[in-house]
């Protein structure tokens, strides 16, 4: 690939992961809720999602994938549907203090894979995997180095921005002190969760 390429992708790679989306919104929703620490492994899940698209894309599984509607429906649904439960269940959780929000049940394997859910379920990131990015670079003509770097670039775009926003999401929790204002935050926080699921379950 050539320079101008790289430097293409990589602009068009940040405006599209940067530009709130599910990905975006159900991060900052994770992170008003949880905190910082435990988001990174939703995160984490986002990234493997976005990965194995561009591993469809890289590999000739386009095609393939583009063939599983009806099963990508399935996962938008149960991806979604995960959201507004989460969303819900914050807007009825008693207020508590900060230091002790408690992570939710199942732990950071629920977590992650919710992260990956949301993610194979997200139409914005099928339409740069499947149909964006073969319009830019002939990917049956990439060697592995060209494949490597669009995978470092790529996941290396997505977990800093969505990092960025959790971090910032996480700082503005820690001015809720008071109960009343947990409980503000926890309903605010469940309407992102919930409102992404549903625009997730219904795209």
């Amino acid at each position: 690939m050539s320079t101008e390429t790289v430097l293409a992708l990589f602009a068009l790679s940040f405006v599209i992961k940067a530009t709130p989306g599910p990905g975006v919104f159900a991060t900052v929703g994770r992170a008003l809720f949880q905190g910082f620490g435990p988001t990174l492994v939703f995160i984490a899940g986002i990234m493997a999602g976005d990965l194995l698209y561009l591993v469809f894309a890289l590999t000739g599984l386009a095609v393939i994938a583009e063939q599983f509607g009806e099963a990508f429906f399935i996962v938008r649904l149960i991806g979604g549907g995960y959201l507004v439960y989460l969303g819900v269940r914050l807007w009825l959780r008693p207020p508590t203090g900060v230091e002790t929000a408690s992570v939710e049940p199942g732990g950071r394997a629920r977590t992650f894979f919710s992260g990956v859910l949301l993610t194979l379920g997200n139409p914005k990131v099928i339409l740069f995997y499947l149909g964006l990015l073969p319009t830019f670079v002939d990917l049956a003509g990439l060697g592995f180095a060209d494949m490597g770097l669009l995978a470092v670039m790529f996941i290396s775009v997505l977990g800093g921005t969505l990092s960025a926003y959790a971090y910032a999401a996480a700082r503005a929790r820690l001015l809720f002190k008071s109960k009343r204002a947990m409980k503000r935050l926890n309903r605010g926080a469940g309407v992102v969760l919930a409102g992404t699921g549903g625009a997730v379950a219904a795209s």
